[in-house]
């Protein structure tokens, strides 16, 4: 006789029931017992109880970015309602600044989406956690001769029950980091999107200044070529201004084809297809501020303010959490109760039926596994937590310090430049001119000062490229998280070592 359906230990039972072994006060107790159980589902269902979120914790990520300065008082939006284009639309009607273009990209991009349908799964897995496991209805049909038995169960997961609250406050600690990150993805958005608009509009200035050096080149290669036909020039002299000419033409197309990179980079951040990705930017970048605030204690406001650190921490007290559950399961880690009611129907009998009723339940027992694997695990996954915690406290503390440096480095650089640089070069280049009205100095003389004034200017707009593209890093590594590398720090680089040794 094997049971069809029904509870795994049903068949030891069953058999000791039609032995005759049912205990004489096992009827009088099965009706308190379950009774009992009814009573602990129910005190578990009132303790356990959760549901979603109306906006998956929308409202707590825009709480911890809200009033953060890579925002320009924007707010992220989850989804795209019938007045986001107009607002979009208002924006682009002048040339747009960085705030318009991180509201833009605030409400447009996809990232911002991807960013709440994340959280909107984490929360949909918190009410998972939280809520009560399912009963377990079971149905075996037995038949022996013309005995037919039928035998019903309703069971619950006892363990699961117990084990609800600390479930569900895991749980919530979960959704507690993935409100953190997807903060951190909001404004990791907003810096990128700064990043990419001061990029645009420097790469936007440059083409204009490098078209006027093309256009003085083009001057002196124009002159070069009516001297030498006039026999007053050599052909080495002719091919010098030829190659200036050359070079020009050639870091004019490369500026070209980085000016349409980091627009279409920029139109990629805002969520741009087709006609919108033709926006218009302003002219020049934005002033340097006038003087730099009084140096703050950059290391404890990046440990005390940046997301990725408490989300780090967050994360260990969940696994924290996890660990103490899984020493108090270690042993135990299943444990089912439930009713039973068995009828059994004999057709060679004067009655021709019978009911019994009773209670299971089902426990494993720890002789092979005795948990030790999984205690071990849990352990070092919380060691694994805490030492990431440790290393993104020393990861924020010097981030914010290098960032902190680079930004004022690129103010003092960027304010050398236009206090210094380029009103002494504009002074060389007016001395020059009248040198020239004077009949002093030669026209080809002129003209390699002009280039040499075209290329301070190129480099002082690259300084002030680098300012705000470090204000930005800095911003991030206060209160966001890592900047993925000091931009500004790289880009500094780069422009020292592709400037010219007589830029300056």
């Amino acid at each position: 006789m094997k049971p069809f359906v029904g509870w795994p230990w049903a068949g030891i039972r069953r058999g000791a029931l039609r032995r005759g072994m049912h205990p004489p006060c096992a009827r009088k107790h099965d009706h308190s017992f379950i009774r009992s159980v009814v009573v602990i589902a129910v005190a578990a269902a009132l303790a356990g109880c959760a549901s979603l979120s109306p906006d998956g914790g929308g409202a707590d990520v825009q709480a911890l970015v809200s009033g953060n300065p890579l925002m320009a008082g924007a707010a992220a939006e989850r989804s795209r309602d019938a007045d986001a284009q107009r607002r979009i639309d208002a924006l682009l009607a002048q040339p747009l600044d960085a705030e318009a273009a991180v509201r833009i990209a605030l409400i447009n991009s996809p990232r911002v989406q991807d960013a709440f349908a994340m959280l909107q799964l984490s929360d949909a897995d918190r009410v998972q956690a939280a809520s009560l496991p399912n009963p377990l209805l079971g149905f075996g049909r037995l038949r022996e001769g013309r005995t037919l038995e039928l035998d019903r169960s309703l069971s619950f997961n006892v363990l699961g029950l117990l084990t609800l609250p600390w479930q569900a406050r895991w749980a919530g600690q979960r959704h507690e980091v993935a409100k953190l990150q997807a903060a951190q993805s909001v404004l990791q958005l907003a810096a990128d999107t700064r990043r990419a608009w001061v990029r645009a509009v420097a790469a936007q200035q440059a083409v204009v200044y490098l078209r006027d050096a093309k256009s003085a080149a083009e001057a002196g290669a124009e002159l070069a070529q009516r001297m030498a036909k006039a026999g007053n020039w050599s052909t080495l002299q002719r091919s010098r201004e030829e190659l200036l000419l050359s070079e020009a033409t050639t870091d004019l197309a490369r500026a070209e084809q980085a000016a349409l990179a980091s627009r279409e980079q920029l139109a990629r951040l805002l969520g741009f297809t087709g006609p919108q990705a033709g926006y218009r930017l302003p002219d020049r970048l934005p002033g340097l501020p006038s003087s730099l605030p009084a140096p703050t204690d950059v290391q404890a406001i990046a440990l005390r303010d940046r997301l990725d650190v408490r989300a780090a921490q967050a994360q260990t007290a969940a696994t924290a959490d996890g660990l103490g559950l899984s020493r108090a399961t270690r042993f135990v880690d299943a444990l089912e109760i439930g009713g039973v009611r068995n009828t059994i129907f004999d057709n060679d009998a004067a009655s021709s039926r019978s009911t019994q009723r009773g209670a299971e339940l089902s426990l494993p027992i720890p002789l092979f596994d005795w948990g030790q694997a999984r205690d071990a695990r849990a352990e070092a996954l919380y060691l694994q937590s805490a030492a990431r915690v440790r290393a993104a406290g020393i990861q924020a503390a010097s981030e914010a310090r290098e960032a902190y440096g680079v930004w004022q480095s690129a103010w003092a650089i960027a304010r050398r430049h236009q206090e210094e640089l380029l009103p002494l070069r504009r002074q060389v280049n007016d001395e020059m001119l009248l040198r020239y009205n004077g009949m002093l100095a030669s026209v080809w003389e002129l003209l390699a000062e002009t280039r040499a004034s075209m290329r301070a200017v190129n480099a002082a707009m690259d300084a002030q490229r680098d300012f705000w593209l470090a204000d930005t890093d800095l911003q991030l590594a206060l209160t966001g998280s890592s900047p993925a590398g000091t931009t500004a720090f790289q880009t500094m680089g780069d422009t020292v070592a592709a400037t010219p040794a007589g830029a300056h």
